[in-house]
């Protein structure tokens, strides 16, 4: 019996890696094909093979002088920009929920229930309000600055909150979130009522957009999602280990204060790095996780790399539609693709699919 059971055991243990092995090159595969897809689409119509030839001069990997400075600009300067800075704000968002839902056991956990995202709201709305949205710093606008402290500050005060008898407490941590989130979103219609030449500045702003964004948005977000990304996968192996539940986990050698704070910050700064360039995007950091865990369980080592792969794909295509849906060069903010795509799908994620999400 035991050596059926070892068999049995083996079997699946290398079905689920060959799952996650097929899973992960298909994704990465779509994911490639989306950013040179979506480069190929735009206002201004460029053949597919001179839109080939400028990211391949961007590059530095040919030097064509028959090649248009104007298209090179067009495809590789605006476009692969945005696709890139949107593809790294997808895999942000997807691998924050991820870690979010998994630490805090709540299969409803995504970075707006923690309040990061209501601080970076409100520390971009409060720079619009003051006027001082045209300053800039580190290169770029001041805004994503302000957007970045206000999604830190935030997370600084749930703890704060969260914190009982010197023990964080995932129960604690959700309804902490919650308040300072309401508290800050309030703040955020403050400040729009005081101020109605600011509202559509700042109600674009917290719809999330990538109107204007550019390489120096993706520099400026870049280390704080590498940062983020390693501290949650570093701890992977310890939210498995909690999911069992904090007894258990303590039993088994976990620090689960420790491992719960550095989590937290991990996923705190990468829904702070996305914030701070995108405004505020709904629903990426909710549905990405939940279908990648129905196809590979709730193993989080291979559901970060997964869910980032899955949302930045969503987030890719998400914008492509918000820049080319409307007529005359128009744009939709992309937080309303987002919503309108994830709040139905998800609606009937949750109808349909009682089982098989990692929480039961």
């Amino acid at each position: 019996m035991e050596n059926i059971s070892g068999t049995g055991l083996e079997h699946n243990y290398q079905h689920e890696k060959r799952r996650f092995a097929a899973s992960t090159i298909i994704l990465m595969a779509a994911a490639v094909t989306s950013v040179i897809l979506a480069c190929s689409i735009g206002r201004i119509e460029i053949p597919f093979s001179v839109m080939l030839k400028s990211l391949a001069s961007g590059f530095g990997l040919i030097h064509d002088e028959t090649l248009d400075p104007i298209h090179r600009a067009i495809i590789f300067d605006i476009r692969l920009s945005r696709v890139c800075l949107s593809a790294m704000v997808g895999l942000a968002l997807a691998v924050s929920g991820a870690a979010f839902q998994g630490i805090l056991r709540n299969p409803l956990a995504d970075p707006f229930t923690i309040g990061v995202s209501a601080g970076g709201a409100f520390g971009a709305a409060l720079i619009i309000f003051l006027g001082l949205g045209s300053k800039t710093s580190l290169g770029l606008g001041i805004i994503p600055l302000a957007a970045l402290v206000g999604a830190l500050s935030a997370l600084a005060a749930v703890i704060t909150l969260a914190r009982v008898d010197g023990i964080l407490r995932r129960d604690t941590m959700v309804l902490a979130g919650i308040v300072v989130a309401t508290f800050l979103g309030a703040l955020v219609s403050l400040l729009k009522s005081l101020d109605e030449e600011s509202v559509a500045s700042i109600v674009f702003w917290v719809m999330g957009s990538f109107q204007g964004r550019g390489w120096s948005h993706a520099i400026f977000a870049f280390p704080y999602l590498i940062l983020g990304f390693i501290l949650v996968v570093t701890y992977s192996r310890e939210i498995d280990l909690m999911s069992l539940g904090d007894f258990p986990a303590r039993h088994l050698g976990v620090d689960t204060n420790r491992a719960r704070a550095m989590v937290l910050i991990g996923a705190s700064l990468l829904t702070a790095a996305a914030v701070s360039v995108s405004g505020v995007i709904g629903f990426v950091g909710l549905v990405a996780p939940h279908l990648v865990r129905m196809t590979i369980g709730p193993n989080h080592s291979r559901l970060f790399i997964l869910s980032g792969l899955l949302g930045m794909i969503v987030m890719i295509w998400s914008d492509v539609a918000a820049r080319i849906i409307l007529p005359e060069g128009e744009e939709l903010p992309v937080g309303v693709i987002t919503a309108l795509i994830g709040g139905p799908f998800f609606c009937v994620l949750l109808k349909g699919a009682k089982t098989g999400t990692g929480f039961d």
